[in-house]
């Protein structure tokens, strides 16, 4: 198989590339988060790049670019650990283009490649525990719309989006809507998240919605297998920065007279951590490749990825800190900010306890088939 990629991806990735580098620094991601873990301005900046259209097809307003566009731009992202939460636009645009209507395509989708529109997916409940079958929010005909109740947790950016992809049942079975946030009994209230960016608790009271598909669950796991693929993505980012400040520490760092980086037993860990994240950028290759594979083998597929990105973030988020001591905790430098990310991906869209559960559920599926 061929894994290189074309020459319109290398350049994304270059202008990407240059944007964090020069146009987000330590200082500047530092100046968000004191200010709440968000900036307009620096999602325009994304905007004028053309990312928001990246899932999106050229007949709405989009690029069309695909699944891979998508990992290329999420692990440039991921190296400058920037707190814009870019994934959700790519979760909104590619299931909008599943799953929406003409007209709520037309609304929407060219309003969300521009920037002008941000949408994040609202499916956490307190109760769910990372299932996405659990959902207690409801939704019941409202004259010619749709009138939504519940409470969403750890909403994205919740309370500075536009409008959300919300799940909620109607007569028992999970429907998708759209809600925006400026409708009538839509409450939300935003922190400060772990890794210094923003999220919101959500709660709808009989809030307007708009119906994307009533076959809200197929869309509901699409949504999160392209968040998962986004997470891998921006993990091996992470991970590749981590690795590379902790292999630039030890050259300088001196004990006994010596750089640490001379040390054999010291050399072989950085060599695990490499090893680490190779095997995760080969599973977040594998992720973004199935993401247009039939449903089930999509799911098994995600969940194995995110299940070894869990494992390689934990490897190399700890040993990172272990390599430099007691200044890789500290708030001043910049490599306690790459663990605290690695520590929330890990825990996004499910923890590794939860894909091993996935995988091994699926297999014994599997193995009853055949059985």
């Amino acid at each position: 198989m061929d894994f290189n990629f074309s020459d319109d991806q290398e350049q994304l990735r270059d202008a990407v590339r240059k944007w964090v580098d020069k146009g987000y620094d330590f200082e500047r991601r530092r100046g968000i988060e004191a200010k709440g873990g968000f900036s307009r301005e620096a999602w325009d900046e994304l905007a004028e790049l053309g990312l928001g259209g990246l899932y999106i097809a050229e007949d709405d307003g989009g690029l069309g670019m695909g699944p891979v566009a998508g990992m290329v731009v999420m692990e440039e992202l991921g190296r400058g650990i920037v707190l814009e939460p870019f994934a959700q636009t790519l979760i909104a645009g590619a299931v909008l283009s599943g799953y929406a209507n003409a007209d709520t395509k037309d609304g929407w989708l060219p309003r969300i490649a521009g920037g002008q529109a941000i949408v994040v997916l609202a499916h956490q409940e307190r109760k769910s525990r990372y299932r996405l079958d659990v959902c207690e929010a409801h939704a019941a005909k409202a004259g010619d719309g749709w009138s939504l109740t519940g409470a969403k947790s750890v909403v994205p950016v919740g309370d500075e989006a536009d409008a959300y992809l919300v799940p909620a049942k109607v007569d028992g079975r999970i429907a998708l809507f759209l809600v925006e946030r400026s409708a009538s009994g839509v409450e939300a209230r935003g922190y400060g998240t772990q890794d210094g960016g923003r999220a919101a608790e959500v709660v709808f009271d009989k809030a307007d919605a708009m119906l994307v598909t009533a076959d809200g669950l197929a869309a509901l796991e699409y949504a999160v297998d392209v968040g998962i693929a986004a997470t891998c993505a921006e993990a091996v980012g992470v991970m590749d920065k981590t690795v590379a400040l902790t292999v630039d520490y030890m050259n300088q760092r001196k004990q006994f007279g010596v750089t640490i980086s001379t040390f054999q037993a010291l050399r072989h860990r950085v060599a695990d951590m490499k090893m680490q994240l190779e095997l995760a950028r080969s599973m977040s290759y594998y992720a973004t490749l199935k993401l247009n594979a039939p449903a089930e083998e999509r799911r098994q597929a995600l969940a194995r990825a995110k299940y070894q990105l869990g494992i390689s973030m934990r490897f190399v988020a700890a040993n990172s800190v272990q390599l430099h001591g007691g200044i890789g905790v500290t708030d001043e430098y910049i490599g306690s900010h790459y663990f605290r990310k690695l520590t929330q991906l890990e825990m996004t869209f499910g923890d590794t306890l939860h894909h091993l559960g996935e995988v091994s559920a699926r297999m014994q599926d599997t193995a009853g088939v055949f059985a």
